[in-house]
């Protein structure tokens, strides 16, 4: 297959061609010429007006729910929506049925992504079931293709095994992915614990219930001397904690949400239900809080915590909803609308950073280099439909919201996808 790029202009701070607009042509996966003008014949030529490519970006956090859920998302569904919000590979987490915490499972998620567009990377579970009480066998799940570890939504709660974990991930150059939550507080909460929590008459989650996790997982990553990924930060108190950790030399890195940079505990006065999401929305203090981080650098990635539900986990009592919402699909639009960062720097977070966490070499987009793109425009102003909408879940807040910035598609293991 050929594909013609016409005059894009390219963001890859590793480019040659870095900030000039230039013709691509990319012939059997890997990217033959860059220059002006080619005059060369392509079985595809893309010639969108504003179009930018960049190294294809990576999402650190997401549910594809399959196996045992495909009723929510499967892996085939779960890729189109990646590949629809510009992402060419995604960390799963392991909470599915069974969870991820074999290497059979492993390996069942690492072939059936050959086949697709994008490449799908299992977080191995740390614990047997995500059940925090015995380790699983790590070092098999990483020989056949774990990335990182973690239990995904249910962070691991005992100390001793946590720093278990980041023992052995040392001995692999690995990385823990923990969501930073003390379920010992706050367990029955259904939103952030506030004024607004208390107006609308539903039990609040603190914040002290993430600080006081990142506070212990800090001192315990010190100790081992390993890596440590906190996903889903929400508190101006835990960035501090984290950038006081990073300036000390711990191996630490954090990612947000674009739902956490976009919502606060307010928006959940009409009770939508798919703004119930754990961690929960904070306050606006805590929302500019977190916006800033991203502006600053403290963030290092935006991870989108892709969290497929079925129309009847969602369509009910705000109390009996399940948490989460879908989020590949807008990540890069939400972040952009708010303006916080140049696009150089969200292609930093999003193709480097997040590979550099994983410990992926980072693709380029230069002569003889596989085609790893993204191709997405900064300013095309939309409105977001169902329609839209690749995931078999669609459970999203954004649905009939204007947002700015139109991912155009992927280019990745010599396959074409683009957004129509």
């Amino acid at each position: 297959m050929t594909i013609l790029i016409k005059g894009a202009l390219i963001t890859d701070p590793n480019s040659p061609h870095n900030g000039n607009s230039k013709d691509i042509f990319i012939e059997n996966g890997f990217i033959k010429q860059i220059g002006s003008s080619l005059s060369v014949t392509a079985d595809t030529i893309i010639d969108e007006k504003d179009c930018r490519v960049s190294p294809g970006w990576v999402d650190m956090f997401a549910n594809f729910c399959d196996p045992g859920k495909e009723h929510k998302e499967s892996l085939e569904t779960g890729a189109a929506a990646a590949a629809a919000g510009g992402f060419t590979e995604v960390l799963v987490m392991p909470n599915t049925n069974p969870p991820v915490y074999t290497k059979a499972q492993v390996e069942y998620i690492v072939q059936k992504s050959k086949l697709l567009t994008v490449n799908i990377h299992p977080i191995a579970a740390i614990t047997k079931n995500c059940e925090g009480k015995e380790l699983a066998e790590m070092y098999d799940m990483y020989n056949s293709g774990a990335k990182a570890f973690g239990d995904g939504i249910h962070s691991v709660q005992s100390a001793g095994l946590l720093i278990k974990a980041l023992q052995y991930v040392k001995a692999i150059d690995g990385v823990v992915i923990q969501v930073p939550d003390d379920k010992t507080i706050g367990s029955g909460g259904l939103m952030h614990e506030g004024i607004i929590s208390t107006r609308l008459g539903l039990p609040g989650k603190p914040a002290i219930a993430e600080e006081i996790m990142i506070a212990r997982d800090i001192k315990l990553a010190r100790y081992a001397d390993s890596k440590l990924h906190f996903t889903g930060v929400t508190t101006k108190k835990s960035l501090e904690y984290v950038k006081r950790a990073k300036d000390s030399g711990i191996k630490v890195s954090c990612s947000v949400t674009p739902y956490h940079l976009y919502f606060c505990d307010e928006d959940l006065q009409t009770y939508d239900t798919n703004l119930k999401v754990n961690p929960p929305l904070r306050t606006r203090e805590e929302m500019q809080a977190l916006r800033e981080a991203v502006t600053s650098g403290v963030v290092d990635c935006i991870a989108t915590h892709h969290q497929p539900q079925h129309w009847d986990d969602k369509t009910c009592e705000f109390e009996y909803a399940q948490y989460g919402m879908i989020g590949l699909e807008t990540a890069f639009a939400v972040t952009n609308s708010l303006d916080l960062i140049p696009i150089d720097k969200w292609v930093e977070m999003m193709a480097i950073n997040s590979r550099n966490i994983i410990g992926k070499e980072i693709p380029v987009i230069r002569e003889g280099e596989k085609a790893n793109i993204t191709l997405f425009d900064t300013t095309t102003v939309f409105e977001f439909t169902e329609g839209m909408i690749k995931s078999k879940s669609k459970n999203s807040p954004f649905v009939g919201k204007k947002l700015k910035g139109k991912v155009i598609g992927i280019i990745h293991k010599d396959h074409l996808f683009l957004n129509v």
